[in-house]
């Protein structure tokens, strides 16, 4: 009798704007690693996005976390739209997704890749590797606060942030678990000579934490600081711990330094398995270019490889990961953001040829 095939229920989100584009193209990638590695995907796609907002008020049905709680994860495009303001947008799906499901660890790897041009001088391919891990859940993205006396000379607005010592510390431990199984290096990023309770607070966890991993080097650097070094000196970082803000801000500096924000994974965990995690590029919905087949599909289809990678299908990411190196070699198949003159599904054209093994 034959054996099953192992199969894994994906909820796709494609979202907005070029979301729309890379999703389909990351499914093509994933659906050839799964035959060459012997399981398949049952897909399942949700039309949830800023058109559904402007349709019926919410970006998501008020059911939408019981609609996606029995999934294997989620492959999410891209949201956002300039007719929708983007603490609607974000709050209406985005983030309720991340906290519903406790997708406390927002992963986001940074790479430069041969045939892509970083903007610093002198750096090549292999020598900018580092990762970053924000806190995904509380920080200073909190729905805590409120304003007074709108419309008035007197208006005030007030948001409060957030640091629990669970939260800080369960995204810490994370961190320094990667640094493991990396360089054995972790910086944290914090603003504790401004910011004089939260962040404080955070690196006294984090010493606190640093006693129990005496083989892992550490640094703190203020983000202010930090910025500075990334751009200066790239190579002097292995796995970065930061809150929800930072991490957020050295998530977009990362790739610039790298290339292209176009290409930059990202993969929002519940490391536990315990909810379904959720796997989307760094890259928004673009909407100036929407709808113009231009997109650059790799940081869709690298997210892809880390969804593979958290489903303990690391063979397949390492395969997806190989195959976009291999094609960004590739002057012909490159799209705009990194130099070339390619369409979308060029790219993914070449990942999917080279993950067949026919380049």
């Amino acid at each position: 009798m034959a054996l099953k095939m192992k199969t894994f229920n994906i909820a796709v989100i494609a979202g907005d704007g070029i979301g729309q584009e890379v999703v389909p193209e990351g499914m093509r990638v994933l659906d050839a690693a799964g035959e060459r590695f012997g399981f398949r995907f049952v897909w399942r796609e949700f039309d949830w996005s800023c058109e559904t907002y402007a349709k019926t008020g919410r970006m998501m049905p008020a059911d939408g976390l019981a609609q996606l709680r029995p999934f294997d994860a989620i492959f999410l495009g891209a949201v956002g739209h300039p007719t929708v303001a983007d603490h609607i947008s974000l709050w209406g799906l985005l983030i309720p997704i991340r906290r519903g499901f406790r997708q406390y660890v927002n992963l986001r790897p940074v790479r430069l890749l041969r045939g892509i041009d970083s903007p610093l001088k002198n750096w090549q391919p292999g020598q900018i590797d580092f990762t970053i891990v924000r806190e995904n859940n509380e920080g200073e993205y909190s729905n805590i606060g409120g304003r007074l006396y709108e419309g008035t000379p007197e208006e005030m607005a007030v948001q409060q942030t957030v640091f629990t010592r669970r939260g800080v510390e369960r995204v810490l431990r994370y961190a320094f678990e990667l640094a493991r199984t990396r360089k054995k290096h972790l910086t944290s990023a914090t603003k504790s000579n401004g910011i004089i309770y939260t962040m404080p607070f955070w690196d006294e966890c984090f010493q606190q934490m640093a006693a129990d991993y005496p083989d892992i080097r550490t640094d703190q650097f203020h983000i202010d600081i930090l910025c500075a070094h990334l751009v200066r000196h790239p190579d002097w970082f292995d796995v970065i711990v930061a809150s929800n803000l930072f991490g957020d801000i050295l998530s977009d500096l990362g790739p610039a330094v790298a290339g292209s924000i176009g290409i930059a994974p990202s993969a929002n965990l519940n490391p536990e398995k315990e909810f379904p995690s959720m796997f989307e590029p760094v890259h928004g919905s673009a909407p100036d270019i929407a709808g113009k087949g231009l997109a650059n599909p790799i940081g869709q289809i690298w997210s892809g490889a880390m969804m593979l990678r958290h489903l303990d299908e690391g063979e397949a990411a390492g395969a997806i990961e190989d195959a976009i190196a291999r094609a960004l070699i590739r002057p012909e198949v490159r799209t705009a953001d990194i130099g070339g003159n390619a369409r979308t599904k060029d790219m993914s054209d070449a990942i999917v040829s080279a993950i067949a093994g026919n380049t």
